[in-house]
């Protein structure tokens, strides 16, 4: 029996991302996240974490967001994930019957409580793959570049900063 529910969830990796690509070619990306309570010690005047409250949840994301999560977060960020909260019944090597619970993320990203990010628009490419980051000058600090799309987008703009050079400094394919 399988049921699903909306849920958020924020924790931390406690792996790095692991992507994949199906036979067909559609890239899937697992991790693990775990989210920790915290609890005030009055004894001790301070916030502790809850070690028996930790609950770890494996993850799974599909498609251009799976590539963007691969090359974004890393092994102990902060992280909110949203998606459907699934369970799934199986049967061990042993023949026990075991229930998972795993998260079909439909959106992820790192948590800014404690932590800055910079945000740069995954452009497509052919057929939804071989997507890749473009920005002008070549380095993380310049603007938006290379003139892509129109006035109105405002991933393409770049306040007057705009790049005349944009890709993987010089080329067109990403450096995978």
């Amino acid at each position: 029996m399988s049921s699903s529910t909306e849920v958020t969830l924020v924790g931390n990796l406690v792996e790095e991302v692991e992507l994949r690509f199906t036979a067909a070619g559609i890239a899937v990306a697992k991790f693990r996240v775990a989210s920790t309570p915290r609890k005030f010690n009055r004894d001790t005047n301070a916030w502790e974490d809850d070690k028996d409250g930790a609950l770890f949840l494996s993850c799974s994301v599909w498609r251009q967001a799976a590539e963007n999560a691969a090359e974004s977060l890393q092994k102990g960020m902060r992280v909110i994930v949203q998606g459907r909260l699934k369970q799934r019944s199986y049967e061990d090597r042993e023949g026990v019957k075991r229930t998972v619970f795993e998260v079909d993320v439909e959106d992820v990203g790192p948590s800014l409580k404690m932590a800055t990010a910079r945000v740069e628009k995954a452009l497509r490419g052919a057929g939804g793959q071989g997507q890749g980051r473009q920005q002008g000058g070549g380095s993380r600090s310049g603007g938006w570049g290379g003139g892509q799309g129109s006035a109105q987008d405002a991933w393409s703009s770049g306040g007057g900063q705009q790049g005349q050079q944009g890709g993987w400094g010089g080329g067109d394919e990403p450096p995978f």
